[in-house]
């Protein structure tokens, strides 16, 4: 069940990714913000690093992950779902109260691209490693953990510019990559569903545990350090439409859902998807997408290892 399956070949190439979105914090206190609203250790990035980073309720559940890199002192790019902005932007705002920060949502006038293979070291100029935030006049260039090899990088730049690399890679393709690499990615039909390590956040580096408060971070600690989470994210093909937010079944339980899809991409005849489901599902049985009927979920190898439970 743990079988890996080769992906389809995928092209060097840039993909405008309308499905992002770019906010940007700035002002005398916008690390000090940052630092107090999000997973990550903000304050401590230095320029032109980047890193993952969550954005938790009360209770701990994510309502937006984020890419976030700092542009200078006193000023971070926020990339996030496009389907979330505008909400995420203002509730940050929300609590800006007298902090000298200010919350902007510059989608309308800077585009996201995708850009994969070759053409990581064309559009940046170079070899981009994992998590450097390059600027480049007019665009910045992130790098992103490489997929099977391929290399991946994230493209900020004003809307209206010309497209970083050609040719363009097919937006079926860059999915691929996106669900293979393992890290989630929130979105409308996710939000508030899952505590950071129900979707492996920590394991990919968007959780920090030696910075200071932030909303939900009691709820974190507790399930990093107690031992009690029960749930996870796996990588799993089928053959079936997969969306995010669609609930997993399980063969033994009909009456309850499983886990639910995170990501999911289509390409040729196979789709490829992250879920998070009970861990015990994965003991014996099958999962199934959308009802105990559906189609059968076919587990994947991540490119990381997930830990043992300490009660297993």
């Amino acid at each position: 069940m743990n079988e890996r399956l080769d992906p389809p070949a995928l092209h060097d190439g840039a993909l405008r990714l309308d499905e992002w979105a770019l906010l940007r914090a700035y002002g005398a206190d916008a690390a000090t913000f940052l630092q107090g609203q999000l997973t990550q250790d903000v304050a401590g990035l230095a320029i032109g690093q980047a890193r993952l980073a969550g954005y938790c309720s009360a209770k701990g559940r994510l309502l937006a992950s984020f890419v976030v890199w700092r542009i200078d002192g006193d000023s971070f790019g926020l990339l996030c779902s496009a389907d979330i902005a505008a909400a995420v932007g203002k509730r940050l705002s929300m609590y800006v109260l007298r902090a000298r920060c200010r919350i902007e949502d510059l989608s309308a006038r800077w585009a996201v691209w995708g850009m994969a293979g070759a053409a990581v070291a064309r559009g940046a100029g170079a070899a981009l490693p994992a998590w450097r935030a390059e600027f480049r006049e007019p665009a910045w260039s992130i790098g992103l953990p490489t997929v099977d090899g391929t290399a991946r990088a994230l493209c900020v730049q004003p809307a209206q510019a010309a497209p970083p690399v050609q040719p363009a890679v097919a937006a079926a393709a860059w999915q691929w990559l996106e669900v293979s690499a393992g890290v989630p990615r929130i979105v409308a039909a996710t939000a508030e569903q899952f505590v950071p390590q129900m979707v492996n956040f920590e394991l990919v580096g968007g959780v920090s545990f030696q910075k200071g408060c932030y909303p939900g971070q009691e709820v974190v600690a507790r399930s990093q350090y107690r031992g009690t989470l029960k749930r996870r994210m796996h990588l799993f093909a089928t053959s079936a439409t997969a969306v995010p937010g669609m609930e997993v079944f399980h063969s033994d339980d009909a009456a309850q859902p499983a886990g639910m899809v995170v990501n999911a991409a289509p390409l040729a005849d196979q789709v490829r998807l992250l879920a998070e489901v009970k861990l015990a599902a994965l003991e014996r049985g099958t999962l199934h997408l959308a009802s105990p009927q559906g189609a059968v979920l076919q587990q994947l190898a991540l490119p990381y290892a997930i830990p043992v439970p300490a009660d297993a």
